[in-house]
């Protein structure tokens, strides 16, 4: 009696070969401290590529008892995941007053994963380990490269602020619109306690990209003179 079977060896190389490639491009979304990491990237990959082998191995005893049976298409599986993938990125893209403030990167990351599972699954392995090749190498550099353009070339460049202010409502639409009057564009927000033992203050950071003609100076200026205003720290965040 045989236990392992050419199917069996045939799953267990492609499953483990897809919790390699996905786990590669999850720990550079961990490295960066982005919610979908290593974990989720290879869930979706393994799942993805398990419904492959579904659809190629799970159906061969049916379809050997009924050979007539016509409609069998296994690149209905395929079709289904990259739809269904799509609401597990979306749920990685958050926006906050209309500002997208992280998360299209790591969608598109996971969109990705989930085909690489389904490549991996039907066998395709030279087609999936160049595709990963190619998403770290977009992951970990060209968004150095990116950054220098847009510093060098286009006159923009990224600045990181901490700004602890007094817990009221309406403090960071205050902070928001006097931003933006000085023709500076936030990118990014993310709020926290400022200390456990003090709920009366909160510490914003956020990420603000300055053009060609506005200064942080200026700006730290302006929010010294508000009464909500606590403490501002700034620091370059280009890289």
């Amino acid at each position: 009696m045989v236990f392992i079977t050419e199917q069996m060896i045939t799953s267990t190389i492609r499953l483990s070969l897809i919790v390699l490639l996905s786990g590669l491009i999850g720990i550079e979304r961990e490295m960066k401290n982005h919610p979908a990491g290593l974990r989720t990237h290879m869930l979706v990959g393994v799942g993805s590529c398990l419904l492959m082998l579904v659809s190629l191995f799970g159906f061969e005893g049916y379809l050997n008892e009924h050979p007539n049976l016509v409609g069998y298409d296994p690149s209905r599986i395929p079709s289904y995941v990259i739809s269904g993938i799509g609401f597990l990125g979306a749920g990685t893209i958050l926006v906050h007053r209309g500002i997208t403030v992280k998360g299209l990167t790591t969608a598109a990351s996971i969109w990705v994963v989930a085909g690489l599972g389904l490549v991996v699954g039907i066998g395709m392995f030279f087609e999936a380990i160049l595709t990963t090749l190619i998403i770290i190498t977009t992951l970990f550099f060209l968004n150095k490269l990116e950054a220098l353009y847009k510093n060098k070339v286009k006159g923009e460049k990224f600045i990181q602020l901490s700004i602890v202010v007094k817990q009221q409502s309406g403090n960071l639409s205050t902070l928001s619109e006097l931003i933006s009057k000085e023709k500076i564009e936030i990118v990014e927000i993310n709020s926290e306690e400022y200390e456990p033992d003090n709920l009366e203050l909160v510490k914003y950071t956020l990420l603000v990209k300055l053009s060609k003609g506005s200064t942080k100076q200026t700006m730290v200026e302006k929010l010294q003179e508000l009464n909500i205003v606590h403490k501002v720290r700034v620091r370059n965040a280009n890289t």
